[in-house]
């Protein structure tokens, strides 16, 4: 305990004696891992918001209508017992469809002119113009291909069309993104361990005379190593903290204040996924930083 007391003085000592560096260090470090933080939650965010719309995601059977391509349906609309036929069809397949909606010609126009009632594109568009459809919620939207094989080529039908494709192609962009993130979240911890590396190196440059004398009197190098292991971690602790401040501020003001009232249309990271990324950011910059610094000064237990 007496070892264990004066070794915490000495952190004290080489805390205060270098108070400015101090400073410094444990803001970058909270921006460091602030940054850190964020491209973890950008990560899962990205995640979530799959989670979100591929389990929503539907395959659209289009029906052939008076608008539709002659090549595709070239007998014309789709009759009554085409139409029954398809309907048929897709409820023979129970253990690839969940549910089945039927959107007429009528409820396809409503539809439109609600999502549009602002354009001028509604002076030209009628219900005849709009194709009548089998909306599909499919039991695993990777099934789409067997849906799509029971009733393409099915008389009646102009063309199937997934609505995970077109996620698809948004998410590569939030994949982009999101590697971007995670580069910057990589990077940021580099830069906590090259910091709190030169930090501890000067600090040990600037103490080797009391090291040297240290070690002439039989102190272990662990001993000698413990107050510079102890000054990383208090500063890794206070920016830490203060990592954890930033990245719940982040989820209360912007997340839950900003963006999500103004999104209804998607989920966002929740707080236990933010919760699980405060704890994993402070353990990870704690632990960093004391590494680095039980392995920056070795060099200086030479005498």
């Amino acid at each position: 305990m007496r070892r264990l007391g004066l070794a915490l003085r000495e952190v004290g000592h080489g805390l205060a004696r270098n108070f400015t560096m101090t400073v410094a260090v444990i803001l970058t470090i909270g921006v460091s891992l602030t940054l850190f933080g964020t491209g973890w939650m950008v990560h899962s965010q990205v995640n979530t918001m799959k989670d979100y719309w591929y389990d929503r995601v539907e395959v659209s059977v289009f029906l052939c209508g008076n608008a539709s391509d002659p090549v595709a349906c070239p007998a014309g609309p789709i009759t009554d017992a085409q139409r029954q036929a398809v309907s048929a069809t897709l409820t023979g397949l129970p253990n690839l469809v969940q549910q089945i909606y039927y959107e007429s010609q009528q409820e396809a126009y409503d539809r439109f002119r609600e999502q549009f009632k602002d354009s001028p594109i509604l002076d030209n568009v009628t219900p005849d113009s709009m194709p009548e459809s089998f909306r599909v919620k499919l039991v695993n939207p990777e099934d789409y291909v067997k849906v799509s094989d029971a009733v393409a080529t099915m008389p009646g039908v102009e063309q199937v069309q997934d609505q995970r494709q077109l996620l698809d192609k948004f998410f590569k962009l939030l994949g982009g993104l999101q590697a971007i993130a995670l580069g910057i979240a990589i990077a940021m911890l580099l830069v906590t361990v090259l910091l709190v590396i030169n930090t501890m190196r000067v600090a040990a440059f600037s103490r080797r005379r009391e090291t040297g004398i240290m070690k002439l009197v039989g102190a272990s190098n662990l001993y000698i190593q413990l107050p510079f292991v102890l000054e990383a971690g208090v500063t890794a602790v206070i920016g830490g903290g203060l990592a954890v401040l930033g990245i719940g501020a982040e989820k209360y003001f912007l997340v839950d204040r900003i963006l999500e009232p103004s999104f209804r249309f998607t989920a966002f990271v929740s707080w236990e996924d933010v919760i699980q990324v405060m704890i994993g950011v402070f353990v990870i910059g704690v632990v960093l930083s004391c590494v680095s610094a039980f392995f920056s000064v070795r060099r200086y237990l030479k005498v």
